[in-house]
């Protein structure tokens, strides 16, 4: 769209970043789909938590406060190496991700949430794959959008109005755990390693929501507009840093790959069918690894469609098909390789790229299955938000 008369396109530049959250749609589905990931994840595992993060796990609470002392990471798990502990960290980690993912004080969520996934990851670093890579990241991106929009309780909510009881007092909840955190590693652990500003970004945005609060219940409607305002900035800008970290691993992962020989000569897909650990179907991996060509197929088909994607954003048809194709890319690794969750993820992460019309209409459908109702996220719109797709690319 060109900028309007007497608008030059640096303005017009400025007023789209500022005066609305773009993707609205889009960062509702990463939102859901990441905290879906990582439920799923926690409840699969919550047989073997303590082997894998707790204090029955070969990586023992020693062991992980020296690999912490060394590379500086957060996680609330190694404050203390009672059991009790690693459960309430562990159902905290549970009960966030079921809350983020219904949209239900999402602002507050997205930091408990962020805060289990690194306490669990950073925890036990070598219990993971490239999956809990693209989770530890985009849990620190979701903090900073405005992912409940639509399709949220909190837009819900919002839409039915009324005043907000629950807001203060998880607000002040939250800054009696923030106080006892700061007392607990005032002289040892986070501070101690020198990670003193990580609890300055917690109090900052401690401080922010009751600001928020408090400037949407007194202040004037410029001061609420100023919020808005700043809000829809940072927003579109981790939605950008979201899509520029999907190209980034897309273009590595390709370009990695044209470097090795097996994948320049087609075989590269045959070794994992081969393998017991990556065949959960084995007759399946056998009947593919079999045929010489299927391989080779699959194996450029992939490359091609890792490197040219990054090339393709601003062609809308061209990116929606090599979209729908690293979609059923990763769906294959789910069902072929065994690895449901970093497939769950990667497809996570690519729906930041789903087209503004296709998320409506499967919204749209959604409602109707249920007689009468009606999407959150289709409550208080204006005519023009529903008109004018809200999006970064199509």
């Amino acid at each position: 769209m060109p900028p309007g008369p007497g608008e030059t396109w640096a303005a017009r530049a400025v007023r789209v970043a500022s005066a609305a959250a773009l993707g609205p749609y889009q960062s509702a589905v990463v939102r859901i789909g990441f905290s879906a990931t990582w439920l799923f994840f926690l409840l699969r595992e919550l047989p073997n938590r303590r082997e894998l993060y707790g204090p029955d796990g070969p990586w023992s609470w020693g062991l992980g406060n020296r690999l912490v002392d060394g590379n500086h990471a957060f996680t609330v798990l190694l404050w203390s190496d009672s059991t009790v502990w690693f459960e309430v960290v562990y159902a905290l980690a549970v009960v966030s991700s079921v809350l983020l993912l219904l949209g239900w004080r999402t602002r507050t969520m997205s930091v408990v949430f962020m805060i289990g996934v690194l306490s669990l990851q950073n925890r036990s670093v070598f219990a993971g794959d490239g999956g809990d890579n693209v989770i530890h990241l985009m849990a620190i991106y979701l903090v900073f959008t405005r992912c409940a929009r639509v399709w949220s309780l909190d837009a819900r909510r919002l839409a039915r109005g009324g005043r907000d009881r629950v807001g203060p007092v998880l607000w002040a909840v939250c800054g009696l755990a923030l106080l006892a955190g700061t007392w607990r590693t005032s002289g040892a652990g986070v501070f101690g390693a020198g990670e003193w500003w990580l609890w300055v970004v917690f109090w900052g945005m401690w401080a922010a929501q009751g600001l928020w609060w408090a400037a949407h219940r007194y202040a004037g409607a410029d001061a609420r507009a100023l919020l808005d305002v700043l809000a829809n900035l940072v927003h579109n800008a981790a939605m950008v840093v979201i899509m520029a970290e999907v190209c980034l691993v897309y273009a590595t992962a390709g370009w990695y790959k044209i470097q090795g020989s097996r994948w320049q000569d087609g075989t590269a897909l045959f070794y994992p069918l081969k393998l017991d650990y990556f065949s959960p179907w084995p007759e399946l991996s056998s009947l593919l690894g079999t045929s010489g060509v299927i391989v080779m197929l699959l194996t450029y088909g992939t490359v091609m469609v890792q490197v040219a994607f990054p090339f393709t954003l601003f062609n809308r048809r061209v990116k929606n098909v090599l979209l729908v194709a690293m979609m059923l890319e990763h769906a294959g690794i789910a069902v072929l390789l065994g690895l449901p969750f970093f497939s769950l993820a990667m497809i996570a992460a690519d729906a930041v790229f789903l087209p503004t019309s296709f998320l409506r209409r499967v919204g749209a459908y959604a409602g109707r299955l249920r007689p009468g109702a009606r999407l959150p996220g289709q409550r208080g719109q204006g005519a023009d938000e529903v008109e004018r797709p809200r999006t970064l690319v199509g």
